[in-house]
């Protein structure tokens, strides 16, 4: 998956290209694609395991091209984030962007998923720890059976974008993006928040149950897949992909419930 193999290659395409974009010829685009291109893959990839069947894969890599594209358009040499960064953020957003156009999670996923949300942070509050699935499935009024078919609806709603979450304002989700693009920051109030954000995921991240941040770990820093990870824990994919929906959902109901608070304290 390692893209930049041609580094200094890449790196003089993308500077020609910010000095002459007239100037820049279609097969010089072309390179940068070819460079790019089995990164794009990899991401296509990791959305699409969590999407229902019916995706086609070959759409979210031409949705990741369009990402790419506009990553070479609008990549800014003098920031100190690096190039590969910036593609990886714009090529996963275009595609998401893309599936959201689509419209394809149903609204009444989407009330499930925050129905499992609230329900979690209501029996975390009650109990003072991580609620474990027995409880959040009795305090849903549901059998095991009934939980677990819960958790493989909502699945899809993981790979979705901060742009999703309505408890999110226009600062908090510019906050975050900044996060995951990796710019630099001097304006000591945003650099505060992005603190106090990264506290909550991390704290968020320590409470989870060890098996789900395990998962967590493994997919996203391990980069494997469902069926990879399921062998390492001894369980099937399909209970694989139930504990990363676990794990996510906690992750954010805990940031819902951070603007919330902040929200509640600044009006």
């Amino acid at each position: 998956m390692a893209a930049g193999n041609n580094g200094n290659n890449v790196n003089a395409l993308l500077k020609k290209y910010k000095e002459e974009p007239s100037k820049m010829k279609a097969a010089d685009k072309d390179k940068l694609i070819l460079e790019y291109a089995p990164l794009i893959k990899f991401i296509a990839q990791k959305i699409a395991v969590r999407l229902p069947s019916n995706i086609e894969l070959d759409d979210l890599i031409s949705s990741g091209v369009i990402g790419l594209m506009d990553a070479i358009e609008k990549y800014d040499p003098t920031r100190d984030n690096k190039f590969k960064t910036y593609a990886e953020f714009r090529i996963r957003g275009a595609i998401l962007d893309e599936l959201r156009a689509q419209d394809w999670v149903p609204r009444s996923v989407r009330d499930k998923a925050k129905m499992l949300d609230r329900a979690q942070l209501e029996l975390e509050s009650q109990l003072g720890r991580t609620a474990n699935e027995e409880e959040v499935a009795g305090k849903l009024g549901m059998n095991m059976e009934e939980y677990f078919d819960l958790l493989n609806q909502v699945r899809p709603i993981s790979v979705l974008s901060i742009d999703d979450a309505a408890t999110f304002s226009n600062v908090d989700k510019k906050s975050i993006l900044n996060i995951l693009e990796g710019c630099k920051l001097n304006n000591p109030l945003t650099q505060l928040n992005l603190k106090s954000v990264k506290e909550v995921v991390a704290k968020a991240i320590e409470d989870l149950p060890e098996r789900q941040r395990l998962v967590l770990s493994l997919y996203y820093y391990e980069d494997l897949n469902l069926k990879e990870i399921g062998k390492i824990l001894r369980v099937t994919e399909s209970r694989v992909s139930q504990l990363h929906a676990q794990a996510i959902s906690r992750l954010r109901a805990k940031l819902a419930q951070f603007f919330e608070d902040q929200e509640v304290e600044s009006a």
